[in-house]
């Protein structure tokens, strides 16, 4: 297995985890909508889990690039379902940390506890001549999210396990907290 291959399954991993990440959030949202509470506290805690080993495959794939000098060039991948889906060039999609500050301004902006489609609807507005054609294309994992949404999603874990944002609000309830607000008027988001 060469450099590139490896760069490779790791980028198949994060996105191996995100497409369980996604279904631990509609298993969970749809727990929650049906008074299932106990599974909607599991799948939240699950996901959780998730988020932080995504993290560290996240990281051991950025020290893996940062052991070589030459830009790694992905590749066309097979899919489960056989068909081949070309994966997305790095740098490409706009990056993660990108969507911090929109994130926290939208939410001071909508009240400071809002439900999750209107935060990404006003980060969607707030970002429009940011997003490429590239963020706009659907995931692969899940054809009816676009890029950005789900990049948005996962920004959103790093923003809570800074104290950026409060873990503990309801299913489909993003929340500001008071260190968040601070980082915003500070200018250090």
């Amino acid at each position: 297995m060469d450099r590139n291959e490896v760069h490779v399954a790791l980028e198949i991993l994060v996105e191996e985890l995100e497409i369980v990440a996604n279904g631990l959030d509609e298993n969970g949202t749809e727990a929650f909508k049906t008074g299932e509470y106990d599974k909607a506290t599991e799948a939240s805690e699950m996901a959780a889990r998730l988020s932080d080993f995504r993290d560290k495959v996240k990281t051991l794939q950025q020290d893996w690039s940062n052991l070589f000098v030459h830009r790694i060039v992905r590749r066309s991948t097979r899919r489960k379902r056989g068909r081949v889906a070309a994966r997305l060039q790095q740098g490409l999609r706009t990056p993660e940390h990108a969507y911090r500050r929109p994130i926290l301004d939208a939410l001071v902006e909508l009240g400071g506890r809002v439900a999750l489609d209107d935060v990404l609807d006003r980060v969607g507005d707030k970002m429009k001549d940011t997003l490429n054609e590239y963020d706009h294309q659907p995931l692969r994992s899940n054809d009816r999210e676009k890029r950005w949404r789900n990049t948005v999603k996962w920004c959103r874990n790093d923003l809570v396990r800074e104290g950026l944002m409060e873990s503990g609000s309801s299913q489909g309830i993003w929340e500001i907290s008071d260190r968040g607000r601070e980082a915003l008027r500070l200018g250090q988001v």
